[in-house]
């Protein structure tokens, strides 16, 4: 069973669902206009993605291998309509900015590629913590994003779907680049967010690198000296 510090490192840094594996990037970008928007997205999918995987290593040994495909798309279906219907009961607000996106998280190629490579070939307990841990790796990837496309697009941040109610962050002074707001700042932002977290990956693996080079280095030359 692989170790829960090494499955919560994989999800969030290493194999960062969105930095990492660029995978569902169309529907990461258009809901990533607000950061309400963005963690309303992050929470919904995450709750599917923990009871999906749940269910799915649960009864893994009865699904035939045939039809398995179909059988993961039945159950995640399931608990996107289970959330779907309680953020339109008590969150009707995020329920109709994210409209269409809510139900469209059953095909969301993250929760059936985690279904297939993960939750289907390992027991009940690493499959939520691996939900647990690609869901808040998509999480803070939305709202990096998020935050960046609204302050710079608006100045504001937590604004609601109609654009009031936020906290203006850059004042009056601050002309808003709307660009952001659109598609393509969408593309931008994730191309330096994505650029910004692989250098800081890379710097920190050098880091890890350069003590275990000197510690060994420095073993060396003591048995050399002995």
């Amino acid at each position: 069973m692989v170790s829960v510090k090494k499955q919560l490192r994989e999800g969030i840094i290493d194999q960062n669902p969105i930095f990492v594996q660029f995978l569902g990037i169309c529907s990461s970008l258009a809901v990533t206009t607000s950061v309400i928007n963005a963690l309303g997205m992050g929470v919904a999918f995450t709750a599917v993605l923990i009871f999906s995987n749940l269910f799915i290593s649960m009864f893994r040994r009865f699904i035939p291998s045939q039809v398995r495909i179909a059988a993961f798309i039945v159950i995640i279906s399931g608990f996107v309509t289970a959330v779907e219907l309680v953020i339109k009961a008590y969150f009707p607000a995020i329920n109709d900015s994210l409209g269409l996106f809510i139900p469209l998280i059953v095909v969301n190629c993250i929760i059936l590629a985690r279904a297939e490579s993960f939750a289907s070939k390992n027991c009940m307990f690493s499959s939520v913590v691996d939900g647990v841990a690609m869901g808040l790796g998509y999480t803070m990837a939305l709202v990096c994003i998020a935050v960046v496309r609204e302050l710079l697009g608006t100045g504001m941040l937590f604004a609601g779907s109609d654009g009031t109610g936020g906290i203006r962050i850059l004042g009056d002074w601050y002309s808003p680049a709307s660009i952001f707001i659109m598609a393509p700042g969408a593309f931008l932002t994730l191309g330096f967010l994505v650029a910004l977290f692989k250098y800081f990956r890379t710097r920190h693996k050098k880091g890890r690198k350069i003590p275990a080079v000197a510690g060994a280095s420095v073993e060396k030359e003591d048995e050399a000296n002995d």
